[in-house]
């Protein structure tokens, strides 16, 4: 019974999660400034590493969770290079 359920609510996690990343990716395309995008790809990143984390609960296997730990880095970097160029215009001083 305990396995069902479990099995269920990874189910209902993942879909959750697919649309919440379908929501930020529309957020993302239709704007309208540029901060709703920075903060819509912030979003989508976030989503995507706990879509990974919840698939490599269900699985077992660790490599979902490297994975997942890549994106979290790859995407803290992006986040805080797009906002010191909106910022100040440039990335690298």
């Amino acid at each position: 019974m305990s396995q069902m359920i479990l099995s269920w609510s990874m189910m209902f996690a993942q879909v959750c999660l697919v649309v919440a990343m379908a929501l930020a990716a529309l957020r993302m395309s239709r704007g309208p400034r540029a901060q709703d995008r920075v903060l819509a790809l912030d979003t989508l990143y976030v989503n995507s590493m706990l879509l990974l984390m919840v698939f490599g609960i269900r699985t077992g296997k660790v490599i979902y969770f490297e994975a997942s730990l890549v994106i979290g880095m790859l995407g803290f970097v992006a986040t805080v290079a797009l906002a010191k160029f909106l910022m100040r215009g440039e990335v690298i001083e």
